[in-house]
């Protein structure tokens, strides 16, 4: 019988993620065993919790998608079995994106009232996950508690009941797909070829070998653009070119460089399961992090005056100033891609314009696309932007010519090896705070929500550093921007040993 401990333990945040293939180094725990009872504990979500009622009479129907991972085949059969005894209709998707899975809620054709997409993000070919949608949106941290804890309750006779479930075959993505290229012609109206609005423009893609490959061939293409030379469209688990995350160093330099080569106009890099993607510009200028949180508040500020952009807390200094000098107002929040987007859906709802909720690792949700963090959806906007700019004999960067960068960045992680972890990183941060308070050249940022952020001055140069504690694993983070060279050094040697002193972290390796 499976351990219901060890069902709550595959919680990260609002979605579910484990190790599902054996290595050297791990022992798979989202076994096929534990997928079967997270299969059941999600139908009896759907019923208990979200008003979904499953029962003979009813027609309930659940769509299943799955990015490029290797055991997607393995899980999705698992998760297939856990909810074959409940009277619902199993749309298997095939190869898809997290977005594409939420879109299945909302197209006539579709129309599911459920949704799960099998991914685990940029980790490593090893790991895979569950993400839960339903008509309204993703699930929350509360939701997925819940339905793991069903999960446990499973009898150990129900996968021997009578299989109710009825499995069709039906491709979503090509419905997204078509979906995007409408809303690029709409939104390039202007253009002389309607049909076709990208015609003249090289633009590549890279996705990573992950679920983005079809944005060439249904998407870009089919509206005209020369996209040679794009790179690692088809779909392998093994990831064996990069890793698939914009937020990457070395993803980012690959397309980077492909542009270069290509004399491209412009270059995408999705993340595995499309719901993250940067961009590059001809010159190989890389908008991610901040950047491109700048451009994405650029285009939409310019339609929406005075609108909010909520961020997590670990962005530049330059942002704030460049969203302000803009109109728009830069809200920081948690980290934690559900954070922001609820963050955003809650401004609304108290009458606060908020436009976009976006974090720093590319996740960009916008209020005109039901809060949804939609990686493709992102680009196909800035691909809008660009058109028009194109128009006029500019460029994508010319939006974000004013926002200022830093001279230098870096990022130290302190591994926390004292239980309990989370009452153990609070407690460093709250002596970090009065240990901020008593050196002088560091200004406290009052009322900051997340962790310690701080305005350095003095000796210390121009420039921020935010320590906080880390959303999924047991790390405290420092991060640290500084608009002089020559100034890391001095901050490090400033604040190292505060941490070097504690007991509580591993110090190691930094």
């Amino acid at each position: 019988m499976t351990d219901k401990k060890a069902l709550l333990a595959l919680q990260n945040g609002s979605d579910i993620r484990g190790i599902a293939i054996t290595t050297e180094k791990h022992e798979a725990n989202l076994t096929a065993d534990k997928v079967t009872h997270i299969g059941y504990g999600f139908g009896q979500w759907l019923s208990q919790t979200k008003g979904i009622e499953i029962e003979a009479g009813k027609k309930v129907k659940v769509a299943i998608g799955h990015d490029s991972r290797l055991s997607a085949a393995e899980i999705k059969a698992a998760l297939i079995k856990g909810l074959a005894p409940y009277p619902v209709e199993i749309i298997d998707v095939g190869l898809a994106t997290t977005p594409a899975m939420f879109m299945s809620t909302q197209y006539e054709d579709y129309l599911t009232d459920a949704a799960v997409m099998i991914t685990a993000s940029h980790l490593p070919f090893e790991y895979n996950g569950l993400k839960f949608f339903t008509k309204t949106g993703g699930a929350e941290h509360e939701d997925i508690e819940a339905l793991l804890t069903f999960a446990g309750e499973m009898p150990e006779s129900f996968t021997d009941s009578e299989v109710q479930a009825v499995v069709t075959e039906k491709d979503l993505l090509t419905v997204y797909a078509t979906d995007l290229q409408d809303k690029i012609r709409k939104g390039i109206a202007s253009t002389a070829n309607a049909e076709k609005p990208l015609t003249g423009r090289h633009i590549i893609v890279d996705a990573g070998n992950g679920a983005g490959g079809f944005f060439v061939e249904k998407v870009l293409q089919p509206l005209g653009a020369n996209t040679e030379g794009s790179q690692f469209l088809d779909p392998d688990g093994t990831f064996p070119n990069h890793v698939p995350n914009p937020d990457n160093k070395a993803a980012m330099q690959s397309i980077q460089d492909a542009v270069i080569a290509q004399k491209a106009d412009l270059g995408i890099i999705f993340d595995t399961d499309v719901d993250r993607s940067a961009i590059v510009d001809k010159d190989g200028k890389a908008f991610n992090r901040n950047n491109l949180i700048a451009l994405i508040a650029a285009v939409l500020l310019a339609d929406n005056p005075g609108a909010t952009i909520v961020t997590n807390s670990a962005t530049s200094s330059h942002l704030e100033t460049f969203i302000t000098g803009l109109g728009g107002v830069q809200d920081r929040y948690l980290t934690g891609y559900r954070n922001v987007i609820n963050r955003g859906i809650d401004l609304n709802n108290q009458g606060i314009n908020a436009v976009l909720a976006i974090e720093t690792s590319g996740h960009a949700a916008l209020k005109e696309n039901y809060f949804l963090d939609d990686g493709a959806y992102l680009i196909a906007k800035l691909l809008i932007a660009d058109a028009k700019l194109s128009s006029e004999g500019k460029h994508l960067g010319d939006l974000i010519a004013d926002l200022g960068q830093p001279a230098e960045t870096t990022e130290y992680r302190f591994t926390i090896v004292q239980e309990p972890i989370f009452e153990t990183g609070n407690q460093i941060i709250k002596e970090f705070a009065d240990f901020v308070k008593a050196t002088e050249g560091f200004g406290l940022v009052p009322d900051h929500l997340e962790g310690v952020r701080v305005n350095l001055g003095g000796k210390y140069g121009e420039g921020w550093f935010i320590l906080r504690l880390s959303l999924h694993e047991p790390l405290l983070v420092w991060t640290i921007e500084s608009d002089e060279t020559g100034k890391l050094p001095i901050i490090a040697d400033a604040v190292l040993p505060f941490f070097k002193a504690r007991t509580e972290l591993d110090t190691t390796n930094m």
